[in-house]
């Protein structure tokens, strides 16, 4: 069974920084994309942030320039940097693996942007 997990949420002041984790149970971890998304209150759940197994990556408009995506094949984990937080950052932030036999979803991570 496929677990992801997420961690690295927290309360954090407008123009700070967070470092979130994602570790995915799967052997073949380095063959798949992987993407974060997140989920504001009273909102549709949007993609943030993706890495290819190339290591390319892709960014919403709104995190460009502020959001780094990364991940390390040989620790199965994929971070999401997050520099000069904005109170419209405030959201659940979840990690999604697409692999061969579905797209498995972490609990997801809380991230709350507020003096």
């Amino acid at each position: 069974q496929v677990q992801v997990v997420e961690s690295g949420g927290g309360l954090v002041q407008p123009g700070g920084s967070l470092r979130l984790s994602c570790t995915v149970s799967i052997s073949t971890f380095r063959s798949y994309p992987m993407t974060w998304y997140r989920r504001a209150l009273g909102q549709s759940r949007d993609l943030v942030a993706r890495i290819a197994m190339s290591g390319d990556t892709a960014y919403a408009d709104s995190v460009k320039g502020r959001f780094t995506i990364s991940r390390d094949n040989a620790k199965k984990i994929v971070y999401l940097q997050m520099n000069s937080l904005k109170p419209e950052d405030t959201a659940v932030y979840y990690c999604a693996a697409q692999i061969s036999t579905g797209t498995y979803w972490g609990q997801g991570t809380q991230v709350t942007v507020s003096s």
